[in-house]
């Protein structure tokens, strides 16, 4: 019998075990990656049983009286392992509503797992939502790159790989990210921005992942000219955050340090995924941003936002 309960605590080696094992779940779905700020968040994460065995989690938190599949992450809905099929998803679903309908909340805002991140098949929940009424609010673009298909960098890419490699520029794995944190900060400046993740922040989390939350370098003596913050999720890696100097664009530093992750440190995976280039909720696409991951060779994935009302 599958019975939906509030997530507490204690659930957490459950919980992370689900995730370990599951069709759709990742790094990001872990306790101690959603945790690291969870003073920000009202939790109202749910786990799924069978029996007294969790067979699924509900990453969620609830702020402005609607429920959110996580504020704090890119993607989450409900993570599944292969104990939950179709039929059993719709019962699912309609526990996860009179669940919280019993809290007072009308909306649940449900943030889908891109196809591109499962390990297995994982859609009975968009079947789900679909049959309970839900509708599609928000839609945003990605971009990824299929390693094991044919793909290529365009001829102005390339040369901008060639014209690094003759620059003397040397590619490392970063230790500790502050000067990398400090480069990123400068960057996102310009555009009125920060990174979503504090210097503390960070190294938290690498401290935590430290064979999933990578920093690869770019240098040039002792000078910082670019870095990339990968997550790895196995099949698939993803660009967390990329920065360069002035001097490393230049240099084509950047390309250099892709073109290599890509090509080679990565080059085994299913995808190498560049991550969003939509802007506004998805109303405006930032078309130099998305250019830029094209010309080595991705093409597009929506990430789906859906509003269910209760």
């Amino acid at each position: 019998m599958l019975m939906v309960r509030a997530y507490a605590r204690a659930d957490a080696n459950a919980w992370d075990a689900v995730v370990e094992r599951s069709r759709n779940g990742n790094l990001l779905h872990r306790r101690g990656y959603m945790d690291y700020h969870a003073e920000r968040f009202v939790d109202r994460s749910l786990v799924v049983e069978r029996n007294g065995n969790a067979v699924a989690v509900f990453p969620a938190n609830i702020q402005a009286g609607q429920v959110v599949s996580h504020g704090g992450l890119t993607y989450a809905g409900l993570i599944t392992t292969h104990d939950l099929r179709a039929e059993p998803t719709l019962a699912v679903f309609e526990q996860i509503g009179n669940h919280y309908r019993l809290l007072g909340v009308q909306h649940v805002i449900y943030k889908a797992v891109p196809h591109v991140f499962h390990a297995y098949p994982a859609e009975e929940d968009l079947y789900a939502l679909q049959r309970l009424g839900a509708r599609l609010a928000r839609r945003d673009i990605s971009s990824v790159i299929p390693l094991q298909e044919r793909f290529r960098f365009t001829p102005g890419r390339r040369r901008a790989v060639a014209k690094a490699r003759k620059a003397g520029i040397r590619l490392q794995a970063g230790a500790d990210p502050q000067a990398f944190h400090a480069l990123l900060s400068q960057v996102l400046s310009k555009h009125g921005s920060v990174p979503t993740h504090s210097l503390p922040e960070l190294r938290l989390l690498q401290s935590r992942y430290p064979e999933q939350i990578v920093l690869h370098e770019a240098r040039r003596g002792d000078a910082l000219l670019a870095g990339v913050v990968v997550y790895d999720f196995g099949r698939v890696v993803h660009t967390q955050y990329l920065a360069a100097s002035e001097e490393g664009r230049r240099l084509d530093a950047l390309s250099l340090l892709l073109a290599e992750l890509i090509g080679t440190v990565y080059a085994k995976r299913h995808y190498f995924s560049f991550g969003i280039s939509s802007e506004q909720e998805g109303r405006v696409l930032n078309e130099g941003l998305i250019a830029q991951k094209e010309y080595f060779g991705a093409r597009a994935v929506v990430h789906d936002v859906y509003e269910w009302p209760l």
